[in-house]
């Protein structure tokens, strides 16, 4: 920054010109001390990977992100306006502006093509030697929230559709990436945006670029934003993907007592009243954290970390079972940044306690065997062995007498200096199997395994005439609903040419141009019940099925999911419950279902594939899984359950009959159905045919001889998630 400034002192002045509203102070939050080092800690270094902070309404998850976004040093940028002022002066026809936002004076290299033209026309070929006569100015860092609802084209930017028809070129419209550079990228309720924008904001903020390919348009300009992020578990579970591209993962939810939620009251209410004083109040706390932070930065660059310091981090990360190697490699980044933040140049093991802390731990998941004889490295600065002792007797008091006076010398300094030292490297692991740290709050990546992905509520499905624009495309046939807006960008950069050979109109649309939306919208799973009433399963079986069906219906309407009922018995199989969210009509009519006679299970599969046809059909349902309560012996062909002729046994019938129901099973791969068969029978009484059922449709397979209601259930669960 330039040094000018800081003398005339508009830094501080720029800091404090918000005089409307300021947000609550970071130093004023009651607890939250880990994440608010956290905080700190993805200030120092922004290619961290940013912070993602997890936890229930009201823990104070957006205050805490505002607040690091007061501690942020003011930021000196290209002024655009008066570079786009003095090119108009000398070109008044302007073809071209500076789509750059926030670049930095002095880092030339990272300034976009467009701002390089520019700058050559208004100022001359030679301008990169002339740095002094570029306009610039200092601005608060940005703080840019991205919407719930943001399209594809807000986030990485587009084509501006005005700029475009006056001057008849492409002109781009910078997006909110490009707004966030060099400042904080807030993204609240993560889990609840489309995956595709969040794969977007992950990958330029990874890269520290945004590449944009799209409308016709080939260029890229920086992106080095601080993502902050937010979400509710109890709102949705997070992808293990995104939850590992960030470096921090930490929980917002603390224990309080009564005294810390009164100050936290007093505290809100005070600020709500006067936030300028509020903040004032705060004023020397924050200065203090905001000259930490400056100087933690400017120290970050000249940290240095061992090699067995790296070991050591290695090692807890496989202690923890950690997957992958973005663990090792953050906590490497989170150490230094802690030790930048000391103000020390040398990593040390305080700093690795804080990586194993911050970005391991949350990562674990497993607790180290109890037999791990896995040992530290030693610290480099080891005393040296003692020199071998002389044979000559004679000098032997006299050495010991000088051993002596020197250990006491050693025992001296070193008590002088044991509490300004820090060893190099914990003498213990921090993962120890008796004795762990591991806090149950901070165990999120294995928390969000085990929720994720509960019976496909979170599955989404494509349209063109109904649901949530996502982006424009080129349509192929009849257009449904135009994208106006994608459609003028389109036309805009032609429009000059165009009116010269219709001056009488003043936009001008081909064919071409029409772009179609593409819609989106959320679509739950139907989970089929089809369930064996014949007489070959044991009336315990039957009400152990019965059981884990009311369970699976229940977790079914929790996720807003679709359920139906088919059982089979007799001759036919029956859709005793149409797919529904009505979980009582469901529980009343289970409940009530009879047992015995034979088993059409060939029928019950057909009948389970045209509701689920149907259930497509309708596009609100995203996936069609059928639960199978079955040994997989069927006993009655489909011609006879159709009310054909009755067949002739012989001694191929039940070859027969095996087949046809492989047959019937190997479609529903073709049809977009899944079958999981769960088989209640004993080993030695299965036939293992239910096996092959669920190989010929590519489901899955569980036997549970001699299972409750609520293992059934469970099994049946944790099947379905891994569709």
């Amino acid at each position: 920054m330039n040094p000018e400034l800081r003398e005339k002192g508009e830094i501080k002045d720029l800091m404090k010109s918000k005089d409307s509203f300021r947000a609550f102070p970071l130093a004023a939050i009651t607890g939250h001390s880990l994440l608010k080092l956290s905080l700190l800690l993805a200030a120092v270094d922004p290619s961290l990977g940013g912070v993602i902070i997890a936890g229930g309404r009201g823990t104070g998850k957006s205050v805490l992100a505002r607040g690091l976004h007061t501690l942020l040093p003011p930021i000196e940028v290209l002024d655009n306006e008066l570079i786009l002022e003095k090119l108009t002066k000398i070109n008044s026809n302007i073809s071209l502006r500076p789509i750059g936002r926030n670049l930095d004076p002095d880092k030339p290299e990272e300034w976009d093509i467009s701002t390089n033209k520019l700058l050559e026309e208004v100022i001359g070929s030679d301008y990169l030697n002339q740095i002094e006569e570029i306009p610039k100015k200092v601005r608060e860092a940005p703080f840019i929230q991205v919407p719930i609802g943001i399209t594809e084209d807000r986030l990485v930017g587009s084509i501006d559709v005005a700029a475009s028809l006056s001057t008849g070129e492409q002109v781009f419209q910078p997006g909110i990436l490009a707004e966030a550079h060099r400042g904080v990228l807030y993204v609240d309720d993560i889990n609840l945006l489309d995956d595709g924008i969040v794969n977007l904001i992950l990958e330029a903020t990874g890269r520290e670029k945004n590449n944009i390919e799209r409308d016709g348009l080939s260029l890229s300009h920086p992106c080095k934003s601080l993502l902050i992020a937010t979400y509710n578990p109890e709102e949705g579970a997070l992808r293990d993907h995104v939850l590992d591209r960030f470096a921090i993962v930490l929980s917002a939810d603390q224990s309080i007592d009564n005294a810390q939620r009164v100050e936290i009251t007093k505290s809100v209410l005070s600020h709500a009243e006067n936030n300028i004083k509020f903040s004032e109040k705060w004023s020397e706390e924050s200065d203090n954290l905001s000259t930490q932070l400056i100087l933690a930065r400017q120290w970050l660059k000249d940290v240095k970390i061992t090699k067995e310091q790296i070991t050591y981090l290695v090692n807890e990360a496989l202690r923890g079972g950690v997957e992958g190697h973005r663990s090792e490699l953050f906590a490497v980044k989170v150490a230094k940044a802690n030790a930048a933040l000391r103000g020390d140049e040398n990593v040390n093991s305080e700093d690795l306690k804080v990586a194993v802390r911050l970005v391991i731990l949350p990562r674990a998941m497993q607790i180290p065997p109890d037999d791990d004889d896995i040992q530290p490295p030693p610290p480099e600065d080891q005393s040296p062995p003692p020199p071998p002792q002389s044979n000559n007797e004679e000098s032997e008091p006299e050495t010991n007498e000088n051993d002596n006076e020197q250990d006491q010398e050693q025992e001296e300094d070193n008590s002088e200096g044991e509490e300004e030292s820090t060893p190099e490297i914990p003498e213990e692991f921090i993962l120890d199997p008796e004795a762990c740290m591991v806090d149950p709050d901070l165990l999120l990546f294995s928390s969000a395994k085990a929720k994720a992905g509960n019976s496909g509520s979170r599955s989404v499905i494509f349209s063109d005439s109904r649901g949530r624009y996502v982006k424009p495309i080129i349509p192929r046939g009849k257009v449904k609903r135009i994208a106006v807006d994608a459609t003028l960008r389109a036309a805009a950069p032609y429009q000059k040419s165009r009116r010269l050979r219709n001056p009488n109109k003043s936009i001008i649309i081909e064919e071409n141009d029409f772009r179609a939306k593409l819609l989106q919208k959320k679509a739950g799973a139907l989970v089929i019940f089809l369930v064996d009433a014949s007489g070959s399963m044991a009336l315990n079986r039957m009400q152990s099925a019965k059981g884990a069906v009311i369970r699976l219906l229940t977790e079914a309407y929790e996720n807003r999911d679709e359920v139906a009922l088919i059982p089979f018995r007799g001759n036919q199989a029956e859709v005793l419950l149409p797919p529904t969210r009505s979980i009582t009509a469901a529980k009343r009519r289970l409940e009530t279902m009879p047992c015995g006679g034979g088993s059409p299970l060939a029928h019950g599969l057909t009948q389970s594939a045209k509701v689920a046809k149907n259930a497509l059909s309708t596009g609100d349902i995203g996936q069609v899984i059928v639960v199978g309560i079955t040994d997989g012996r069927g006993n009655v062909p489909l011609g006879l359950s159709l009310g054909q002729n009755e067949v002739e046994e012989n001694e191929n019938t039940n070859a027969n009959l095996k087949q046809e129901v492989l047959d019937i099973a190997a479609k529903y791969p073709m049809l977009g159905i899944k079958l999981l068969i769960i088989d209640t029978e004993r080993k030695f009484i299965a036939s293992g045919f239910g096996k092959e059922l669920a190989e010929a449709a590519q489901g899955k397979y569980v036997q549970l001889p001699k299972a409750t209601d609520k293992a059934i259930a469970a099994m049946a669960l944790n099947a379905i998630n891994e569709f």
